[in-house]
Formats: C-alpha cells, sequence, structure tokens
C-alpha cells in the first residue's frame, strides 16, 4: 500500500509538471503568434479560391510583353522569401512577378483540411488562382518543396504552365525507410499533433528558427537580414506548423505517384540546383528530374547550397530569360490557324 501511495505522488506530480509545460508553451505560443501576426501583416491581394482565399505578394508590371512568373516557396516558408530572393529582381526586369503563400503558410488558408498537403491539392488552388487573375500562361518557379508542387501543376493543369523553373527541388520518390519510433508516431497522431502545435512547437521552433536558417544555407553564410526579409517567423504560428507537419509527412506517397509522370510535362523546363546543397542533393533530384522531363535543361552551380534564390540570383535570373527566350521561340513556331 505504501509503495502505492509513493507511485500515486510521484505519476501525479509527473502529471502536474507535464501540464504547467502545456500550459506555459501555450501562453507563450499566444503571445508569439499575435506579435509575428502583427509584425507581418499581408502584404499583397488576396484570391479567392474555391474553400477559401490564397494570399499574394506581387511585383513588377501587372501586364508585361515578357510574361508573368509565379514564385512557389519551399516547406517552413512563406511567399516573401521567392520574391526577396529573385522575384523583385525579375521585376526589376520587366516581369510580373506574382508570389503565393502556399495554402496553410503566411496568410493563405488551409484548403482541403488534412489531404492539404498534397501537392495535387495545393495545385489546384494555386491553378484556379492563376486563372482567375487571368495572367493567362505562366511560369512557375518551384523551390525546394515546390518542386513537387509546380510539377504537379504542369502535369494536372497544363494549360496554366508555359514553363517551369524548379529550384533545388524536391521531386524523386524516397528511398523506403524504416519504421517510425513509437513516440514519433504517437507525435504525428492527428489530436498530438494539434496539441503539440499549439503548446510546445512555437517556442521550439522559435528557439531554432535562425539555427534552420543557418543549415538551410550551408556551405554559404545566412545573411544577416534574410529572417527578416523573408518573414520566417510567420512559420512559427500553430496553424502553420501543424501545415507544414502535414506537408512532410505526406510528400514521400505524393511523390511515388507523380514521379512516373514526369515524361508527360511538355513545356519547356530547366532545372536549377547547386552541387554543395546537402538538403536536395541534386544527385538524388534534380539531375534524375531533368532526365526525366522531355527536353529539359539542367543548370548545375559549382560550391552552392539549397538556397539558390539568395546566393545564385544572377544564375537564377538569368535560367528564367533564358526559358522565356525558349517560350518565346516555341510560339513564333507554332503554325497560325487560318
Amino acid at each position: 500500500m505504501v509503495l502505492l501511495h509513493w507511485l500515486g505522488l510521484i505519476a501525479g506530480a509527473m502529471l502536474g509538471v507535464i501540464v504547467s509545460v502545456l500550459a506555459a508553451g501555450a501562453l507563450v505560443t499566444l503571445i508569439v503568434t499575435l506579435r509575428v501576426g502583427a509584425r507581418f501583416p499581408p502584404q499583397g491581394p488576396f484570391i479567392e479560391v474555391d474553400g477559401g482565399r490564397l494570399a499574394t505578394i506581387q511585383a513588377g508590371p501587372t501586364t508585361s510583353s515578357k510574361g508573368t512568373v509565379v514564385l512557389l516557396h519551399g516547406a517552413s516558408a512563406n511567399a516573401a522569401d521567392p520574391m526577396e530572393g529573385v522575384g523583385r529582381r525579375l521585376a526589376q526586369n520587366g516581369y510580373r512577378v506574382i508570389a503565393f503563400d502556399r495554402p496553410g503558410y503566411g496568410w493563405s488558408d488551409r484548403l482541403g483540411g488534412r489531404d492539404g498537403g498534397s501537392p495535387a491539392v495545393q495545385g489546384h488552388a494555386i491553378a484556379q488562382a492563376v486563372a482567375r487573375m487571368g495572367t493567362g500562361p505562366v511560369v512557375l518557379l518551384g523551390h525546394s518543396w515546390s518542386g513537387a508542387l509546380a510539377t504537379a501543376i504542369a502535369l494536372d493543369h497544363p494549360e496554366v504552365v508555359s514553363g517551369l523553373v524548379l529550384v533545388a527541388p524536391v521531386a524523386m520518390p524516397f528511398p523506403a525507410m524504416a519504421p517510425l519510433p513509437w513516440y514519433y508516431r504517437l507525435a504525428l497522431k492527428p489530436p498530438v499533433a494539434w496539441l503539440l502545435s499549439r503548446t510546445v512547437a512555437t517556442p521550439i521552433g522559435l528557439y531554432y528558427l535562425e539555427r534552420a536558417g543557418r543549415a538551410a544555407f550551408r556551405p554559404q553564410e545566412l545573411p544577416g537580414d534574410y529572417l527578416e526579409r523573408s518573414r520566417s517567423a510567420l512559420v512559427l504560428r500553430p496553424a502553420t506548423m501543424l501545415a507544414n507537419l502535414e506537408d512532410l509527412i505526406g510528400l514521400p506517397a505524393a511523390l511515388a505517384a507523380q514521379a512516373p509522370r514526369y515524361g508527360e510535362i511538355a513545356v519547356p523546363t530547366v532545372v536549377v540546383s547547386g552541387d554543395a546543397d546537402a538538403a536536395v542533393p541534386a544527385t538524388r533530384h534534380a539531375d534524375p528530374l531533368a532526365k526525366l522531363i522531355p527536353g529539359a535543361r539542367l543548370v548545375l552551380l559549382p560550391g552552392i547550397g539549397h538556397m539558390v534564390p539568395y546566393m545564385a540570383t544572377d544564375a537564377l535570373v538569368d535560367a528564367v530569360e533564358g526559358l522565356a527566350t525558349r517560350i518565346g521561340a516555341t510560339r513564333h513556331e507554332q503554325p497560325v490557324a487560318r
């Protein structure tokens, strides 16, 4: 009986500690969420789509003879990330540039619930937004996770795509992995993931935000103003943390489903990657992807890591310009209907 009494006291104390930690985490999460939202409000117009709306950041002329470039950001990011890296340079060169917050990121609604983590589901929303904006076919520039998104749009909605620029793209199926430990599987269950995203995930994310940025830029240094310019702290809000987790969990199955179709992509494509990218190695993704897409051109940048839009901006702008030239030449070669 004495042993049971002491076990009960220990269990009660442990439960009290857990509740206290979760409560403190929830308070920190609320404060961070309010401050981040006030610091980084929406920058551009919203586009209505089925089930909600998507936020944009736009630059350049509203109509351009050079065309429209749509920027799609990677994991843990938002529309400001590619816009500040390469988008404003493209706008200066005369392109209309539209950067989307992917569904669930920045200020965009999470569309499709848990299924919203699929590139195909997000691609449908982006394609619908592009069509409603009346831009005509656009060049899609997809970085990292959005390599999968841009290719999904080209496969499922080719009518809105004139060309693809796939930057350090995650696109090829992942090798088979060992089963996750039980505690990871428990943390990924929807009710538990929801609870963690609203209590401890934000404080942990805040602590690691700069470290994560440094890891993404290796072997280059993290620019001193990157976190501010890219509005990186927007990922710390609970709903975005959960969306990011769902996107990463669902990506392997999505890539396994869509990779066999890459040979169907019929628009001019350029794949740009750094040969020092440890996060998304070119040998695993960019190189085989370029071989699967008919006529795709591979640009491999010596010594550059994952953050190509910031560390090799000139080369990326040149890649877009070259692609635009190819698109223009293809249009001129098409016979005129009589």
